[in-house]
């Protein structure tokens, strides 16, 4: 290997001793567990020249090194390819989310199974009533004056709402209703179906007119005025098993992930299903976030709903967790392709 090459050697091997151990790493460390080649003295000649880069610098009370933010960004993007996860753990984890009963499930076991998979705070959004399409609308008569609306997206998001009505529908009344709005509903982007149900009254019968005015008002509401994005967050406590990754920041990490806006804003870059993006330290725009790196993806089959990710230290295992994110969201998109 040329001396380019072999530095980036030095640095991987840095980058893999300090994840494992927490200790910075020396020159004679490098030579007996990692085997370049070459003597300590070049390795050490190796590590100057990766200090002056900024790529590793020196805890003040030690003898070894230590990677930096800008160590790890290099170390990532030269991940030639990712050690995918092992066939059990595929197995493992498809059996896991197979196993959920309907979206909020399926959330919930994701986060559980990727803050098991990456010992790290898992965190995913629930899909995005922007990008979703309607796939339905019921209409369930509560008593002759009163209907629960269900309104139900492609991804799987149920949303209802009771409507007094101030007067009395007949059975055939709700049949009617019912196919009137799934007509101008189904199959249209959110967006689209609330400008379609704002016209109805318009073409409605004179008799049924007021009704649908109110059926109509109630669902513009629910369509347009989307309920506070939320997020499903798991595997908190694994942040304070690594406390001393966070010297002095633990409280404020802490705090930032209970500011949903904060993580909302860090998925919300996750556009592309298939693609994982990961943000070291420095990188995040939010300065609660800067001791830490997030890795996340989109997911979905063909467009994304969401976004999800792992949050931990910058100290922490980048291959092993982006497989993980990676798979996770796969199985995930699949699910909810498959609802």
């Amino acid at each position: 290997m040329n001396a380019e090459e072999r530095r980036f050697a030095v640095l991987r091997a840095i980058v893999a001793d300090y994840v494992r151990t927490q200790e910075p790493v020396g020159s004679k460390m490098i030579v007996d567990r990692h085997n370049l080649g070459v003597s300590s003295a070049t390795v050490r000649n190796d590590m100057a020249l990766l200090e002056d880069e900024g790529l590793i610098a020196q805890p003040h009370t030690s003898a070894g090194r230590i990677p930096t933010d800008k160590g790890y960004r290099l170390f990532v993007d030269r991940l030639a390819q990712v050690k995918p996860l092992s066939a059990a753990e595929r197995r493992a984890v498809q059996a896991f989310l197979d196993g959920a009963v309907d979206l909020d499930d399926v959330l919930r076991r994701s986060v559980r199974l990727l803050a098991q998979l990456t010992r790290q705070v898992a965190v995913v959004q629930y899909p995005t009533l922007t990008r979703s399409t309607v796939r339905h609308l019921e209409l369930v008569p509560l008593t002759p004056a009163r209907l629960m609306l269900v309104l139900i997206t492609d991804s799987g998001r149920v949303d209802q709402r009771v409507v007094d009505l101030g007067e009395v529908l007949s059975e055939a009344d709700v049949a009617g209703l019912r196919s009137m709005l799934n007509g101008a509903l189904v199959g249209r982007p959110l967006a689209a179906a609330s400008a379609a149900v704002a016209e109805l009254p318009l073409s409605a019968p004179a008799e049924m007119r007021s009704v649908i005015t109110v059926l109509s008002s109630v669902l513009i509401e629910t369509l347009v005025e989307h309920p506070e994005e939320r997020l499903v967050l798991g595997g908190t406590a694994n942040l304070t098993r690594n406390a001393a990754d966070f010297p002095g920041s633990l409280r404020q990490v802490l705090e930032a992930l209970e500011e949903q806006v904060v993580v909302l804003k860090l998925l919300a870059a996750a556009q592309d299903p298939g693609t994982v993006t990961v943000r070291i330290g420095e990188e995040n725009e939010s300065e609660q976030m800067r001791a830490t790196s997030v890795v996340s993806i989109g997911y979905g089959a063909s467009t994304v709903l969401g976004g999800m990710g792992v949050v931990g230290p910058t100290r922490m295992d980048y291959p092993g967790t982006i497989a993980a994110v990676h798979a996770v969201a796969r199985y995930v998109g699949e699910i909810l392709a498959g609802r």
